[in-house]
C-alpha cells in the first residue's frame, strides 16, 4: 500500500473532531490521534504509562515515575484513553479498512520514566525489562479491545522511538544531567522491540531523530525487531543504502516531509529529489507513504488540514512520477 498518514499528535482538546479529521484527511490510513494540549496524561509518555499492565505510575514534579499505586494523573491517563476509544467507536461505526494506533516505544519510555527512588528506568536492566514486557502486554490488550469494539478495523501499530538513537549511543543524560547512561547493546534493544513488531501485521517503527538504526528495526530474526515499516524524518536521513535495502525487502517507507504548510508542488519536487537516487521506481511507489516530519500538535487546526491536503496531492504526483 501507499498514500498519506499522520504521525499521531494533533492540536486542540476535542477528541471527536480530531478523529473525524483523521478519517477525512488521511483516508488511506486513519489513526487514533493524541491531543497533548489536554495535559501530560494525554501525551505520548502519559498514554504509554496508561497502557502498562501490572505496573503503576504517578506524575511527580513533572516526571512520570513507577509507583506502588497509580497516582491521580495515571488514573486520568487511563480514563482519557478509555474516553478516546469511546469517541473512536462512535465515529468509526461501519468503517472497514486499515487503521493505526501510536504508542511510545519501550526504549523511549525507559528513557523518560523514573524509578520510585530516583534514576531513569533505562539505567536498571531489570526495570527496563519489566517495563518493556508490561508495555507489550498492555498494547496487546489495547489491540484486542479495538478489534472487539470495531471488528472491521485492520489495526496496525506504530511504535514511536525518538530516544532510540540516544539509547544506542549512550547519549541519554542521567537524572542530574551531568553524566550519560551507558549505551544499551543492539541485541537487547532488538529483542525488546521484536515483541512489538510482532503484535500486528504492518507494524511501523517511527523515529524522528538522526541516526535511526534502519537495519536493526526492520530485519527479522534474532538480530532485528522485524517491523514491517519504518517512519523517518527525511531531513535527518543521511545514508540511503539501508533504506533502499529495506524497501527491496518489502518494508514500507513512511517519509516525513514537512511540519508546516507548503505548496504541494514544492513537496513533490523535494520528495523526488530525495528518493529518486534509490532507483527503485514502482517498487518504491508501492511502499511509499508521505507523512508530516513530526507530530502536528504545535499547529493550528486549519494548518493541519493544509499540511495533510498538500501531502495528499504530493503523494499522487510522486506516485505518478515514480511509475513513469
Amino acid at each position: 500500500m501507499s498514500g498519506v498518514a499522520a504521525l499521531g499528535s494533533l492540536p486542540g482538546t476535542d477528541a471527536g473532531a480530531a478523529v473525524r479529521l483523521m478519517f477525512e484527511a488521511t483516508p488511506d490510513l486513519p489513526c487514533l490521534p493524541e491531543l497533548p494540549a489536554r495535559g501530560p496524561w494525554a501525551g505520548m509518555i502519559g498514554r504509554s504509562c496508561a497502557l502498562l499492565s501490572g505496573l503503576a505510575t504517578e506524575l511527580s514534579a513533572g516526571q512520570w515515575k513507577l509507583a506502588p499505586t497509580a497516582g491521580i494523573d495515571a488514573r486520568r491517563a487511563r480514563a482519557t484513553l478509555r474516553d478516546d476509544l469511546d469517541v473512536l467507536e462512535e465515529n468509526a461505526q461501519g468503517y472497514e479498512g486499515p487503521f493505526k494506533i501510536q504508542v511510545a516505544g519501550p526504549w523511549t519510555l525507559a528513557a523518560a520514566l523514573f524509578r520510585p527512588l530516583g534514576g531513569r528506568v533505562l539505567g536498571d536492566r531489570g526495570a527496563r525489562r519489566d517495563v518493556g514486557q508490561s508495555l507489550a502486554a498492555g498494547v496487546a490488550d489495547l489491540l484486542g479491545e479495538l478489534r472487539r469494539r470495531l471488528p472491521g478495523l485492520d489495526v496496525r501499530l506504530q511504535v514511536d522511538e525518538p530516544s532510540l538513537p540516544a539509547v544506542l549511543t549512550g547519549a541519554v543524560p542521567t537524572e542530574g544531567g551531568y553524566f550519560r547512561h551507558r549505551r544499551v547493546e543492539a541485541p537487547e534493544v532488538a529483542e525488546t522491540l521484536a515483541a512489538f513488531g510482532a503484535l500486528t501485521p504492518g507494524s511501523v517503527a517511527h523515529c524522528c531523530a538522526a541516526g535511526v538504526p534502519v537495519e536493526l528495526l526492520t530485519h527479522p530474526g534474532r538480530d532485528g525487531a522485524g517491523f514491517a515499516g519504518i517512519s523517518l524524518d527525511a531531513a535527518l536521513v543521511g545514508d540511503l543504502d539501508p533504506i533502499a535495502d529495506a524497501v527491496e525487502r518489502g518494508i514500507d517507507l513512511f517519509w516525513g516531509v514537512t511540519s508546516a504548510p507548503e505548496p504541494a508542488n514544492a513537496l513533490t519536487g523535494r520528495v523526488l529529489a530525495e528518493l529518486r537516487p534509490l532507483e527503485l521506481g514502482e517498487t518504491l511507489a508501492d511502499r511509499l507513504w508521505l507523512t508530516p516530519s513530526c507530530g502536528l500538535a504545535g499547529l493550528s487546526a486549519p494548518d493541519v488540514t493544509r499540511v495533510l491536503s498538500a501531502l495528499r496531492t504530493a503523494s499522487d504526483e510522486v506516485q505518478d512520477a515514480l511509475r513513469s
